[in-house]
């Protein structure tokens, strides 16, 4: 039986770092182990950390733009407060140390991932995406163990880590809320018949209008198939003007749904036969977890075409397609949707190759790796 470890967590900035952390929590509580958080309360985490019900500890840092090299200085004084502060918390109070410390790459982990690398804390570093953060390369060397989310991520860890430093593909973390989506419940939630064949179109925060655009130009395509159904998720920015374009009428509103953000992920991709989205790294963990086929447009702008390399995960377990953000327009991709729509048969061979990625189970790959680590 493995002992009860005190676990300590740094993550934040962002959905795509704070969830993975969350769902790693979630697992290590259900396993009976103390989770604490740090991060910064005026960040997301800040939010969503207490509403999940983790113990959270404040941390203070500021981070470096590299389009103003004069707050450098300010950066580093901070990330050196900050990591005296914690070494001095944990040598007053046994019970805040932790017998690991776990970071999800945003700059917030720098002052946890180096005050309990001088403690002899073991350090574990998540990378959730295929290029991997500043801080997670600058910490790499001090980690006892680094889990990744895609395969090509590994040589460059390979080249900044210790030779005593274990490298382990888990996957990415996906919450319990999230693989807990039910098919039947997703569709009635919707509205959508038992025997429809769903469409599930979303493009997150950044990029959504393009994909938008071509939803539109799309829309009577798809309703001309019989039985095809549309969820089609703007991004808040773009609900209106996407909404205006599409110009629904009463009957086309029935079988096409559109609305600003997703409530309810793991119920409405579970209720979904068919996912058109960008592929963030959180996204191609969700629809990998779920199983759910996909094609997936790389957000052209992200740093270092990232999430190309995301997609190719899936595509190259034949559990999606790809098209370039350039290559939407034209009439093959247009005919790759309607014809995966079209094909039950195609799309059970997806869903099967997703399936066995095994991505579901990122969150317990990564807890036994943290527990197979000693203080």
């Amino acid at each position: 039986m493995t002992d009860k470890l005190s676990v300590a967590i740094a993550a934040g900035g962002t959905a795509g770092h704070v969830n993975p952390a969350l769902a790693l929590a979630e697992e290590l509580d259900a396993r009976g182990h103390t989770v604490r958080f740090f991060g910064e309360t005026r960040r997301l985490e800040g939010k969503l950390v207490p509403e999940a019900g983790f113990d959270f500890y404040p941390v203070n840092v500021t981070g470096f733009d590299r389009a103003r090299p004069w707050t450098l200085a300010t950066a580093l004084a901070h990330l050196a407060h900050e990591e005296r502060r914690l070494v001095r918390a944990f040598r007053a109070d046994a019970s805040l140390m932790p017998d690991v410390a776990v970071g999800f790459g945003a700059y917030v982990e720098l002052p946890l991932m180096r005050a309990a690398a001088r403690l002899g804390i073991p350090v574990v570093l998540h990378e959730q995406n295929s290029v991997p953060g500043l801080a997670n390369k600058q910490t790499a060397r001090s980690a006892a163990l680094i889990a990744i989310a895609q395969p090509s991520v590994r040589a460059v860890f390979e080249k900044r880590a210790a030779a005593s430093t274990r490298i382990e593909l888990t996957g990415n973390p996906v919450r319990r809320s999230v693989l807990a989506g039910d098919r039947a419940r997703g569709r009635a939630a919707l509205g959508v018949p038992t025997d429809a064949t769903l469409l599930l179109v979303f493009g997150g925060s950044l990029g959504a209008h393009h994909l938008n655009q071509r939803m539109v130009e799309l829309k009577d395509r798809l309703l001309g198939m019989d039985g095809v159904y549309v969820v089609h998720s703007t991004g808040a920015d773009d609900y209106d003007w996407t909404r205006e374009a599409l110009a629904l009428t009463g009957d086309q509103a029935r079988r096409y749904r559109v609305q600003a953000y997703i409530d309810g992920m793991g119920d409405m991709l579970a209720a979904s036969d068919l996912v058109l989205s960008r592929s963030g790294a959180s996204s191609v963990a969700e629809i990998a977890a779920l199983a759910v086929p996909s094609v997936l447009v790389p957000y052209p702008l992200a740093t270092a075409d990232h999430q190309t390399t995301n997609a190719r995960f899936l595509v190259d377990a034949g559990a999606a397609v790809m098209f370039a953000d350039a290559d939407i327009d034209g009439d093959a991709f247009a005919d790759e949707v309607v014809g995966l729509l079209a094909s039950p048969e195609r799309r059970a061979t997806m869903h099967a190759a997703a399936a066995d990625l095994g991505q579901d189970r990122a969150a317990a790959r990564l807890a036994d790796a943290i527990e197979s680590l000693k203080r």
